[in-house]
């Protein structure tokens, strides 16, 4: 074991630069342009149940190094929760906005004086900030200052402490998010390969099944290794391997801050090792932070927008920022990456990628990125049929290489038809088919090499019902309704896939399975409900009752679920008869009573305005229905309300989970005038803008979006010319998104019936 004496170490000199609260500090001189990000709140969703962290991260970074505070139950899905005053160390993973936790891998805590038997520390919230790429607290129990910053694969670390105080770093390789939930290490290794860099690997299990996170950390001065725990009980060797591995490390006493930095690697140590090497080449905390708010910045100027409404300022761009947590890099800076196969490959045509929260962000993170991010959304593209080759079936939530089997459907097929439908990606014609026919079939001896990696949950026996009778029976299976109509959804995306690549025959195929959404209405009672393999009408009703995981409505009830036609809501206005009724239900919709029934109903009913619940995805779309049936005045009006009352500059701001970004691009989106309700068609839906002039900055210039007359009290659109050319209906293309374009509305305080 490595032990030095104090005196012999090597003391190198820091320059430590001090720095304002917001980013403005680091800004490039000369910069005309106003400095957005010091509206960016990371704070925002980090309250209520929005399972945001504050921590620094880049723009889809692999690292995402923030504060554990919060370790047990569905509040720590992120690892930090708004409310705790306890932190238990700074991790490198977390997820942004899930319902589950993972991660949370490779906790560094700062301390001073003897070894405790829990290792946490109290903080004051005054002591804490965050802007986009930093974050700082300062841990009462020790007095520490502690500064985080990251790059894509690299997170560092600058610990100030007390003076005349040693200074002490515990390195705790087995730290575990959501223990309680089963989450649990299988191997963790550590090698202290000289006085000043520790190497290893943390594997896990939990939702990920099999989770590989190889680290390789060097700090700025040598330690000495004060002790070592390995499965509990003292360890005297440089290097080990076990379920529970922790090391305290000393680093002596100065007024010099300790420094370290950490990268990370799915594939390797010597992967982690070149990450580190090639992202930050020396200790310099300070121009890691500034090449951090450089990308940020860089990232964020896709889109501005001009407005007198600072607390809308604020909302806006922490909303951008957080649609850019995931999906999140997943590889090395040398192509190698860790395939759904779980093995190593490596590709130098494209970034890999992984955290894919598919059945939340087909909606409106991945619409949002098409237009802001369209290389990035093609090589999303190309992502997700890579997963396909590798496991053999595209995914629905993939995580470090897992398949979670988590929630409903095939989404992926919704990513790949939108970037289909709007020109970003050309795919292999018969891979993507064959890919496609693969989800929407029901075939486990395809993928009976994943028996023990939830295939179930990967390949639902809802596709065997749905291919054999038609319709997803409720009396044979869980979450009948919702499978139903998603599968409806995704059978008309393999239809739009079929087109464009020519199969006829396998268009008409899935248009026809796409009207399946059919089998599930019930004129009798005006509601999608579900239906027994005989025919019947399963029996009690209520379209307020809610069961999370044991009813016919997943996360949901049927007022909520009673809307997911997304690709046929003409079809299903004819069905409801006719566009009076249509919007009278719709009506009742946002008026009714907001109580949800039911001893085990879903907590993910959030955000209520009467039965619509914007705090889970399925109600996303709902407002812009009522442009098809000819009462746009009406979405416009119930847009207005949901953006002002759902979304807030606070901790609890966001009413929900915010989910890897969909949340926050539903704001991004409609406060920008427009919404996409079915991806895979390139049609968007027009509501309300909520600021005077949004700009997209696309290949080739800006597209406005523009708004005249415009205030909260003027909510209603009065006209919209695109290019001064007056649209007669509340859509338009995608392919009118173009550079030098206009979208103009003309604002009042009455609607325009």
């Amino acid at each position: 074991m490595i032990k030095r004496n104090f005196l012999t170490r090597v003391l190198a000199v820091l320059a430590v630069a001090g720095f304002t609260a917001c980013g403005g500090a680091d800004k490039a001189e000369n910069k005309t342009e106003e400095d957005v990000l010091q509206y960016v709140d990371p704070f925002i969703g980090t309250g209520f149940h929005g399972h945001t962290f504050p921590g620094a991260v880049v723009p889809f970074g692999m690292v995402q190094l923030s504060p554990d505070t919060h370790i047990m139950g569905w509040d720590a899905s992120s690892g930090y929760h708004y409310d705790d005053s306890l932190i238990y160390g700074f991790s490198h993973t977390h997820l942004s906005g899930t319902g589950i936790g993972d991660m949370g891998d490779v906790l560094v805590l700062p301390y001073t004086g003897e070894i405790k038997e829990k290792m946490t520390s109290a903080f004051d919230k005054k002591t804490e900030s965050a802007t986009p790429g930093y974050y700082q607290v300062t841990l009462g129990d020790y007095g520490v200052k502690a500064e985080l910053t990251a790059t894509t694969r690299a997170g560092v670390h600058r610990y100030s402490y007390p003076k005349g105080e040693n200074r002490r770093v515990m390195f705790d390789v087995s730290h575990v998010l959501q223990p309680n939930w089963g989450h649990k290490n299988s191997k963790n290794t550590f090698e202290i390969v000289d006085d000043q860099t520790i190497r290893g690997l943390r594997k896990s299990k939990g939702w990920a099944s099999e989770h590989y996170v190889y680290f390789y950390a060097k700090f700025e001065e040598p330690f000495i290794v004060l002790k070592t725990k390995l499965d509990g009980k003292d360890y005297e060797e440089d290097k080990g391997e076990g379920e529970a591995v922790t090391l305290y490390l000393d680093f002596g006493k100065s007024d010099k801050p300790v420094v370290a930095k950490v990268a990370i690697s799915p594939v390797s140590e010597a992967g982690a090792e070149r990450n580190l090497t090639a992202e930050v080449k020396d200790f310099d905390f300070d121009r890691v932070r500034k090449e951090a708010v450089r990308t940020w910045d860089s990232a964020l100027s896709k889109m501005r927008i001009k407005t007198s409404d600072t607390e809308a300022k604020k909302s806006f761009y922490t909303a951008l920022y957080h649609s850019m947590m995931a999906p999140m890099v997943y590889g090395d800076v040398d192509g190698q990456y860790r395939g759904m196969d779980l093995k190593v490959h490596q590709t130098d045509k494209f970034t890999n990628y992984t955290v894919f929260s598919l059945w939340d962000t087909f909606r409106a993170l991945h619409p949002l990125m098409t237009i802001i991010e369209p290389e990035r959304s093609a090589e999303w593209t190309e992502s997700l049929m890579l997963k396909y080759e590798e496991g053999g079936m595209l995914p629905k939530w993939p995580l470090a290489g897992n398949y979670t089997g988590t929630m409903v459907g095939y989404p992926a097929i919704s990513v790949i038809a939108d970037n289909m439908a709007k020109g970003l990606v050309k795919l292999d014609s018969k891979k993507v088919l064959e890919a496609s026919l693969t989800s929407a079939e029901y075939n486990p001896e395809k993928i009976s090499h994943l028996a023990d990696r939830m295939v179930a949950r990967v390949m639902p026996r809802h596709n065997y019902f749905i291919n054999k009778i038609g319709y997803s029976p409720a009396d044979s299976i869980g979450g009948s309704v919702s499978y139903g109509l998603e599968h409806a959804y995704y059978d008309w995306c393999v239809a739009r896939i079929c087109e464009i690549v020519g199969d006829k025959e396998g268009q008409a195929r899935f248009d026809k399975r796409a009207k399946g959404y059919k089998n599930y209405y019930d004129p009798s009672v005006g509601f999608m409900r579900g239906k027994n393999a005989d025919g019947s009408w399963k029996t009690p009703f209520s379209p307020n009752y809610s069961d999370h995981s044991n009813g016919d409505y997943i996360e949901g009830n049927a007022w909520q679920w009673s809307w997911f036609v997304p690709h046929d809501v003409e079809g299903y206005i004819e069905l409801m008869g006719g566009p009076e009724k249509f919007t009278a239900k719709l009506d009742e919709l946002f008026t009714t009573t907001a109580k949800v029934e039911g001893e085990h109903a879903s907590g993910d009913i959030t955000g209520l305005i009467g039965q619509y619940a914007h705090g889970n995805e399925p109600s996303h779309h709902i407002p812009y229905m009522y442009n098809y049936a000819g009462k746009a005045w009406k979405a416009q009006e119930r847009v207005d309300q949901i953006l002002k009352e759902m979304y807030k500059p606070t901790p609890a701001g966001i009413r929900g989970n915010e989910d890897c970004g969909q949340m926050s691009a539903w704001y991004v989106l409609s406060s920008a005038g427009f919404y996409q309700v079915s991806p895979g068609d390139p049609t968007y839906a027009l509501g309300r803008p909520l600021f005077d002039e949004v700009t997209f900055r696309i290949k080739g210039g800006e597209f406005k979006v523009t708004a005249e007359n415009n205030s909260s009290d003027n909510k209603y659109v009065q006209s919209v010319t695109l290019d001064g050319k007056t649209l007669d209906k509340p859509f338009f293309k995608h392919s009118d998104i173009k550079a030098g374009s206009e979208l103009h509305f003309v604002m009042g305080p009455a609607p325009k019936k």
